[in-house]
């Protein structure tokens, strides 16, 4: 009996040393697993935090450059922040002195923030330089604005000029030149800007309000109708028409059998949204330098400024 109870004793102590062999065997794996997953996720984050210091450095290395700062202050005044632009003009102007390119997104920024007078000044600093269209334009939307249509369509035909494919401008010319009573002036510009950017609902309505204008309804009215244009938009343009040859002091004499319209500082009919497709006034686009993107900040005034009367007064601040 004592053999048997000592060889029992032998076999448990046996299989408790096996026992705790095991455990301390997966204790010391398990311990090596969580010092390696725990190595692992260290390093994986150490990376993460150095490619994002990586790319922080980067993206300020980018924004340290005079074309890339001229590009966030583009960006910028696309969104509307126009006051703010100005600030970053000045930082920008402080860093790398005045060029053209600083000089244009001043002029803009200073006309749309309502100060006429330096936007001006600005604008024809740009004489003589390779933004010279930029500065003819941004003169022609002033004079639009004051009501000077036949002065803005004599400046807007000297940016034409120097470039001659871009189709908003020549939009703008031709609306200018209506409101100018210009309608012989007008056709070509407004043809041409239709062709150029067959997409654009400002080149679809001011063509049409220049069929309506010159009695060719049937014409505007396959032109609205192949556009798609809204009812709303197409109300706007007849209205617009209808106050045109409504008003009686011709800035220019009309050609034979066209009616006449407004004299200069008198009112324009003018809707602000371009979603809503009626852009019945001087919107320039933005320098082709940069790209030919609009700078128009298009919000939308709700369906009851679609549905109302045409407003008056030019709308090129609201959008460039």
């Amino acid at each position: 009996m004592r053999s048997f109870a000592l060889f029992r004793y032998c076999a448990s102590s046996t299989r408790l040393k096996s026992t705790l062999a095991i455990a301390g065997a997966t204790l010391v794996l398990a311990g090596c697993a969580v010092s390696k997953d725990r190595y692992a996720a260290t390093e994986e984050a150490q990376q993460r935090q150095a490619f994002e210091t990586a790319n922080e450095t980067k993206a300020s290395a980018n924004i340290d450059t005079q074309a890339t700062y001229l590009q966030l202050v583009s960006q910028m005044q696309q969104q509307g922040l126009w006051f703010a632009s100005l600030a970053h003009i000045d930082a920008l102007e402080q860093r790398w002195g005045v060029t053209p390119d600083s000089t244009r997104v001043r002029a803009d920024a200073l006309r749309q923030t309502g100060q006429a007078v330096p936007a001006e000044a600005a604008y024809k600093r740009l004489m003589g330089t390779s933004l010279e269209s930029a500065g003819y334009r941004g003169l022609g939307l002033i004079a639009g604005e004051r009501g000077n249509f036949a002065e803005s369509a004599q400046l807007l035909r000297q940016a034409q000029r120097r470039t001659p494919t871009d189709g908003l401008l020549l939009s703008d010319l031709g609306y200018a030149s209506l409101r100018a009573g210009q309608y012989e002036e007008a056709r070509l510009p407004l043809m041409q800007a239709l062709q150029l950017r067959p997409d654009s609902t400002q080149a679809q309505a001011n063509l049409a309000l220049y069929l309506e204008l010159t009695n060719q309804r049937d014409q505007a009215l396959a032109l609205m109708d192949s556009s798609r244009m809204p009812e709303a938009t197409r109300q706007a343009v007849r209205a617009a028409a209808i106050q045109m040859r409504g008003q009686t002091a011709p800035v220019a004499a009309a050609s034979p059998g066209m009616p006449t319209v407004a004299a200069a500082g008198e009112t324009s009919p003018g809707i602000r949204d371009e979603a809503i497709a009626t852009p019945l006034a001087l919107k320039a686009s933005r320098w082709a330098g940069m790209g030919g993107v609009r700078t128009a900040n298009q919000l939308n005034p709700g369906a009851e400024a679609a549905t109302s009367a045409p407003s008056s007064g030019m709308t090129s601040r609201g959008t460039p």
